[in-house]
């Protein structure tokens, strides 16, 4: 009789569940528009809902709160040139409700900018508002006084010389260091990224030195990089392998830094934009694997990318984008990946490494993947901010 009962409340509360769900308010599209004073949100709707926004300063995200709500498919990140909105993040709290964060590239005063939102004909609209002289300069970033007005965009690509210093990472059988040729050709990236309009470079090692390796993870996301690109040359003692091949973050790899980050609750909750002191270990991993995934499923599509543009520049060593537990590589909110150009243990390639001809191929081979990867994200955006 018992589990008769149980098994008749079990039903009754699925049902219950599947009525409610069924009743859920669907997030069909999300817009992102921008002025030279405006910056605007349209969620398109099933029907009009209960909602909240808010901005939060550490890190800099704006947040919408949707009451009974759900995704009827995947929405759009913003235009990757756009000067204000980043990464879109979505999350289900509460069960029922749907949580919206939009990282921002700057910091929003609230003294100089006004949030506001209301519903108009089954769409949830959110402003932000400048509210003096202050002025959206559409080639660059959000800008708060005339000194930051004229600065670059602040799309930013982290170049990540292998090795340096102490470390000369792998040799080649004439003597060749891959620190060294792997900086010849970050700076060869380096220029073509920053000849790109909307583009800036950040270099993690300027020099000849040594940074250890969570070190140039941290630089990068001192930089705010949106993306972190690792150059290394590969080495093995079949002198005859050769080809070029690029690597993302295994499985492994981003469930150990998952650990250790969500063990520091302090650096997790600046990470996902919500305080994770107060609440159940299970919801701050899924917070958290939320924002890690995101990134790990960004790093494929850069890979990808990348990897295609050596096809006629290199011979590829593996076709298809590889998966390791390299350190720099785990960083849960910047897409990342590792690019091995050639073989140094290889005579042929090791002489090619030291060619400039080859070395200006490789970075524009890289820039390539770079740039395809920043069209893809942006196709089909045209009609949204900044595009």
């Amino acid at each position: 009789m018992r589990v008769r009962i149980k098994v008749l409340l079990f039903l009754v509360l699925h049902l219950v569940s599947v009525c409610i769900s069924a009743k859920q308010i669907g997030v069909k599209s999300l817009a992102f528009l921008t002025t030279e004073n405006q910056n605007k949100l349209i969620f398109d709707l099933t029907e009009s809902a209960k909602h909240r926004v808010y901005v939060t300063d550490k890190p800099a995200r704006l947040v919408i709160d949707i009451n009974n709500a759900q995704l009827a498919k995947s929405i759009s990140h913003p235009n990757l040139i756009n000067p204000l909105f980043a990464r879109v993040t979505t999350l289900t709290v509460n069960d029922t409700d749907l949580r919206v964060m939009i990282d921002l590239k700057a910091a929003v005063n609230a003294k100089e900018f006004s949030l506001k939102s209301n519903n108009v004909a089954n769409q949830l609209i959110v402003e932000l508002n400048s509210k003096s002289t202050t002025k959206l300069d559409k080639s660059s970033n959000l800008s708060f006084d005339k000194e930051k007005k004229n600065q670059r965009p602040p799309f930013i690509i982290a170049i990540d010389s292998g090795h340096g210093g102490n470390d000369p990472g792998a040799r080649g059988v004439a003597g060749t260091e891959e620190k060294d040729v792997t900086f010849q050709i970050s700076k060869k990236l380096e220029a073509f990224v920053n000849a790109q309009q909307g583009m800036r470079a950040v270099m993690v090692r300027t020099g000849d030195y040594y940074v250890g390796l969570r070190e140039r993870m941290k630089i990068a996301r001192e930089a705010k990089a949106e993306l972190f690109i690792s150059i290394h040359a590969d080495a093995v003692q079949d002198t005859l392998i050769r080809g070029a091949s690029v690597y993302t973050l295994s499985t492994n790899g981003a469930s150990s830094e998952a650990a250790r980050w969500l063990a520091d609750s302090e650096n997790a909750s600046d990470m996902v934009g919500v305080s994770l002191h107060d609440k159940e270990d299970d919801l701050a991993s899924t917070l958290f694997d939320l924002t890690q995934k995101d990134t790990r499923e960004e790093s494929v599509v850069l890979a990808n990318q990348v990897l295609k543009s050596f096809i006629n520049i290199s011979p590829l060593h593996k076709d298809t984008v590889q998966k390791a537990g390299f350190m720099v590589l785990k960083s849960p909110d910047i897409p990342s990946i590792l690019v091995e150009t050639a073989f140094i243990s290889n005579p042929s390639e090791e002489q090619n490494l030291l060619s400039q001809t080859f070395q200006t191929k490789i970075a524009k081979a890289i820039f390539k993947g770079l740039y395809a990867y920043f069209e893809k994200m942006n196709k089909g955006n045209n009609r949204l901010a900044g595009g």
